[in-house]
């Protein structure tokens, strides 16, 4: 009995190992993985959606596997993502072949409704596991997919960066009552992201997945701490490799220490597809990641998309005498500068809206103003793409003391840079870095209060000191004054005088074209502006 027993006990103890003894599934080709981040509407810059067709056949061609994704802010940022609130992006991405890809905090530009619409328009999934209806308290899309190949389950995790909050519009994330509605688990100085971006690494490993792609929006800024791609790194284990976007940084393959101090790669492939990314997963198991330039011929289909706005977006509106900048002169790559110091594309912006609101004060954010005008003719398309997101001219009462408390914030995290950097017109005022930011933020990046001693001094309006009590008329745009866009809450309850009258880039056409007869030159010339903001980094003795 004792040795029936026994054979019994041997035999389920065979039986329990059989499934750990069984051969793992192995490839029998590599995976390449494309990814793709922050084109921001570059459909045919650098190599273009063509070129990455075109890279993307040939590896099919060669006998990989091949998954190609997009890690946020693809459909904002030129005129064909403006002119079509994002549809023809989605139109053109759906006929790439994306498989997945997850929202930056430009996906929102639209509006929330607009970009579920566009959610629902894409033939691949969006994935986040961090984009949170609090009212249902649940992820707005899947956490993560895991895709096999072979028998390998590999699972792609979504992360979305929650300085979207003051990136995007913040009342695109808020009910009527101003109650925010949708979340990025932003609290707890960090945790409760690393906390929902572990645990979805977690569902994955024990879904069976061998390996774990983190597809982000984060980026390593520093204004972004503590959500900073890097940071979620060291705060989590689980996950393989990190395919970034949000900074615009090109990393190809940093190793980054995660909490068991395990190596993980971290990449990311710039701006407007000037690199293509490759990630391959090798036969043998080997991870590598890879940067590619490419360039080809604008593929067809696109081609009939922007025939239906190009000669409109080629008409001469203006003329400029001199390089209107919003990068360092000689820099190259491009240093920007716009969203740290005073230049003549600024002055000319916030102009513009002093002049066609007659305000006292002009304020416009760095981070609304995109790209350079080059000397010559400028077109309407040269006009859309310094100013693409169809902000709308406003103008408040102000007090001085507002006035104060928001060139704080825009000055918080100087030298560094931050889109809420404040361009200006009919004051100067003065930063001294060499004072720590004592701006204080809700968890959703809003400005709350300034708490001790201020950066910004000798704040001139028209040659007068400020007066903190004073009321002024400020002008701007909705996305500053009344949709708290960058955190700027100061301003949402002041009265309004003027309420979304002209769009933007229209404000800065008949600017030019009415106050400036047509032509930009006297008194922009010099491309740091006309000292109308000054870093001062040491202290006077």
């Amino acid at each position: 009995m004792k040795r029936l027993l026994g054979l019994f006990l041997a035999l389920t103890l065979l039986l329990g190992l059989a499934p750990a003894l069984a051969e793992a599934p192995a490839l029998t080709k590599d995976i390449v993985v494309l990814y793709t981040n922050d084109v921001h509407c570059g459909v045919d810059s650098s190599f273009g959606y063509a070129g990455l067709v075109s890279y993307k056949n040939k590896l099919l061609d060669e006998g990989n596997y091949v998954t190609l994704v997009d890690n946020g802010d693809a459909v904002q940022g030129e005129p064909i993502g403006t002119l079509s609130t994002g549809s023809y992006l989605i139109d053109i991405m759906n006929q790439v072949g994306y498989d997945l890809a997850i929202p930056g905090n430009h996906e929102f530009d639209y509006g929330m409704e607009r970009f579920l619409e566009l959610a629902q328009m894409a033939r691949f999934p969006y994935l986040s596991v961090n984009f949170i209806d609090l009212r249902t308290g649940k992820p707005v899309f899947a956490p993560y997919k895991i895709l096999e190949y072979d028998g390998v389950k590999v699972a792609f995790v979504g992360i979305t960066t929650p300085k979207t909050f003051t990136a995007s519009t913040p009342t695109y994330f808020q009910d009527e009552a101003g109650n925010f509605i949708y979340g990025f688990c932003q609290g707890a100085g960090g945790q409760e992201l690393y906390d929902a971006v572990q645990a979805s690494v977690d569902a994955a490993r024990a879904e069976g997945a061998t390996y774990v792609v983190a597809m982000a929006h984060l980026g390593i800024a520093a204004e972004t701490s503590p959500w900073m791609s890097t940071e979620v790194i060291t705060h989590t284990t689980g996950i393989d490799v990190v395919l970034d976007g949000h900074s615009h940084s090109v990393l190809d393959g940093e190793r980054v220490k995660n909490k068991d101090g395990k190596e993980v790669l971290l990449s990311s492939t710039g701006t407007k597809l000037q690199n293509i990314g490759v990630l391959r997963i090798s036969k043998e198991g080997s991870l590598s990641t890879s940067l590619l330039k490419w360039s080809t011929e604008t593929a067809d289909f696109i081609s009939e998309i922007q025939a239906l706005f190009n000669e409109t977006l080629a008409q001469v509106v203006a003329k400029s005498d001199v390089d209107l900048v919003i990068h360092e002169p000689g820099t190259e790559p491009p240093v920007r500068i716009i969203r740290v110091a005073e230049t003549n594309l600024g002055d000319l912006c916030a102009d513009a809206y002093k002049a066609m609101s007659d305000a006292d004060i002009a304020f416009v954010n760095g981070g609304g103003i995109r790209t350079n005008i080059k000397i010559g003719d400028v077109t309407y398309n040269d006009i859309l793409k310094v100013h693409p997101f169809g902000n709308a001219l406003c103008m408040v009462e102000a007090t001085g003391q507002e006035i104060l408390d928001a060139l704080e914030m825009g000055a918080r995290v100087v030298p560094e840079e931050n889109g809420g950097f404040l361009q200006v017109a009919g004051l100067t005022y003065e930063i001294h870095t060499y004072v720590p930011s004592s701006v204080k933020l809700s968890d959703e990046g809003m400005f709350i209060a300034v708490e001790g001693e201020y950066r910004v001094k000798n704040v001139l309006v028209g040659g007068e000191p400020l007066d903190l009590a004073k009321t002024y008329t400020l002008a701007s745009h909705n996305y500053m004054l009344k949709n708290g866009g960058d955190g700027f809450t100061m301003f949402q309850d002041n009265p309004l005088l003027l309420e979304d009258v002209m769009l933007d880039n229209q404000v800065l056409i008949n600017y030019i074209t009415q106050s400036l007869g047509g032509v930009v030159g006297e008194g922009y010339t010099d491309p740091h502006g006309q000292g109308r903001i000054v870093a001062v980094p040491e202290k006077a003795e």
